[in-house]
């Protein structure tokens, strides 16, 4: 699964870094803001079932085909659901013919998510390492046809199909390690009891995914309604750069959390203690990498990109900064989930995506992207920082991030 993690962010970065390189600033505007506007939608297919799915594929393995039968046919029935959103979605939209069909042909791709259901049948055996390989197989084709296409200097539409053509891939790897398992198919089971048992435990995760999708997508639109597709290439281009630490975090948290809860165990002061150390080390961390970036943001910007992508660096130099705040939201969330307050998480993130919208609106007539960069900043401030302060529950928690921050304050 490592393995897999960081093969994927490699070709990830420098696939798509060439892929960004033969389209333009234009081109790559129209295509990251059909991505973006289908993974703004996206959330709603999945209906917030994957963890719930796993945690009763553990509880109750024989109801396995039950279960799985089950997710399915709600997850396909979502993205169906889905499908017709960005139906009514795209006519409030200032989208031309050929930006809506590259939205719906990535959005098709939808459909055949709804077989990771055998995914969460190998997670819930600790057999992991058989989506990790389907995986890996996706993205090596998805490379290769990306490369292909730069090499025989294909058009646009055919990096969308390629999109489409990963979920197909994905769907057909994932069928076929399951079939290779030999215990049968679920595809004929579904039970509304289960059905509705499962719905009223996700809805509050469906929410905090629209949030999260909301929060994390919403910039792109925003640029393209108010500037156009080729601020939309340039901003999405800066940040592609910018996120690509993002996995350090979660890594970190996912190695040191368990020791975290551990010492809850003896006191409540070692436990806030190593809680503080954690959010030290992400703010140390993310200083150490934002602040050499900011200096050269342009200069990095051009040589990987070109001279055609010459004033993103200003974006990626503000932009770099959010991983300080991404750190910090990193360990609320873990710890949100030990402490069993999901639905404060949810009001942060909803506070931060209001955030990020009110800002947008103001900053992108005045600054142009580097507003939208400053707002994604600012947003991820209010929502793993300043939001802490809204409740009492989290309180404690502001105090222990400001302690890690200024080391000599308490």
């Amino acid at each position: 699964m490592f393995a897999e993690q960081v093969l994927r962010i490699i070709a990830g970065l420098f696939v798509g870094i060439y892929v960004a390189r033969y389209l333009g600033p234009e081109q790559f505007g129209v295509y990251s803001y059909a991505a973006a506007f289908v993974a703004m939608f996206g959330t709603i297919s999945r209906l917030g079932l994957d963890g719930i799915v796993v945690r009763d594929l553990v509880n109750h393995p024989q109801e396995r085909d039950v279960y799985l039968g089950t997710a399915f046919w709600l997850k396909l029935t979502g993205a169906f659901l889905t499908l017709g959103l960005l139906a009514i979605a795209v006519q409030f939209t200032s989208n031309d013919a050929i930006t809506n069909l590259y939205i719906f042909i990535i959005a098709s791709g939808l459909i055949f998510q709804s077989f990771d259901v055998v995914d969460f049948h190998f997670q819930s055996r600790v057999l992991s390492r058989y989506v990790s390989i389907s995986r890996l197989f996706q993205l090596a084709l998805s490379s290769i046809l990306k490369l292909y296409f730069i090499f025989i200097q294909a058009d646009l539409f055919w990096f969308v199909i390629v999109s489409l053509v990963d979920q197909i891939t994905l769907a057909l790897s994932l069928v076929f390690a399951y079939w290779r398992q030999k215990i049968g198919s679920f595809f004929g089971h579904f039970n509304l009891g289960t059905a509705k048992v499962m719905l009223s435990n996700s809805w509050p995760l469906i929410l905090s995914g629209i949030a999260i999708s909301l929060y994390m997508r919403i910039d792109q639109i925003m640029i393209k309604e108010m500037l156009g597709e080729r601020e939309v290439g340039l901003y999405a281009a800066a940040v592609r750069l910018s996120e690509a630490w993002y996995f350090v975090p979660v890594i970190i948290t996912a190695s040191l959390f368990p020791a975290i809860i551990n010492a809850k165990k003896i006191s409540q002061e070692l436990y806030n203690k190593r809680l503080q150390r954690l959010y030290t080390i992400m703010i140390y961390f993310a200083v150490g990498v934002a602040l050499p970036v900011t200096f050269v943001a342009e200069s990095i910007v051009v040589t990987l990109y070109g001279m055609h992508y010459q004033g993103a660096g200003i974006v990626l130099s503000i932009h770099i900064w959010a991983a300080v705040f991404v750190g910090l939201g990193v360990v609320n969330g873990s710890w949100f989930l030990a402490e069993n307050l999901q639905k404060l998480a949810t009001l942060n993130t909803l506070i931060g995506a209001v955030a990020n919208v009110v800002l947008n609106y103001f900053l992108i007539p005045v600054y142009g992207i580097a507003g939208v960069a400053f707002a994604t900043l600012a947003s991820y401030g209010v929502a793993a920082y300043l939001a802490l302060l809204l409740h009492k529950k989290t309180r404690g928690r502001f105090y222990i991030v400001t302690s890690a921050v200024f080391p000599g304050w308490r």
